[in-house]
């Protein structure tokens, strides 16, 4: 399911790349397709606009839908336990007499 998200999340990017440049700019008067356009109906200067404007805000919010999904998707697989409960309890040491050395054992001559 992950892999099918993240295929998700990278058309998203792209997607949304692309309709950003495309869009006008208020300092050269054109994106990419150039300014000015005089073709009549859906992209003439207020129709692109606002097609691309809402377009830019739905594939803008199906990007961080698609992140929160995938952020809730990947924390599922980690366990709630912190690392200081899987260390295992260190006994005391318990208090003995230190043992006196003992001498090297020599072997005798014949």
């Amino acid at each position: 399911m992950q892999n099918v998200l993240l295929v998700i999340q990278l058309l998203l990017a792209l997607s949304l790349i692309g309709v950003i440049l495309v869009q006008r700019t208020a300092q050269d008067g054109g994106g990419l397709t150039g300014g000015g356009s005089t073709m009549g109906g859906l992209f003439t200067a207020r129709g692109s606009a606002n097609v691309l404007t809402r377009t830019t805000a739905v594939l803008a919010t199906l990007f961080i839908l698609n992140c929160l999904a995938l952020g809730v998707l990947a924390s599922s697989g980690h366990k709630s336990a912190s690392l200081a409960d899987q260390i295992a309890p260190i006994s005391a040491p318990t208090q003995e007499a230190p043992k006196a050395p003992t001498a090297p054992q020599v072997p005798l001559a014949k």
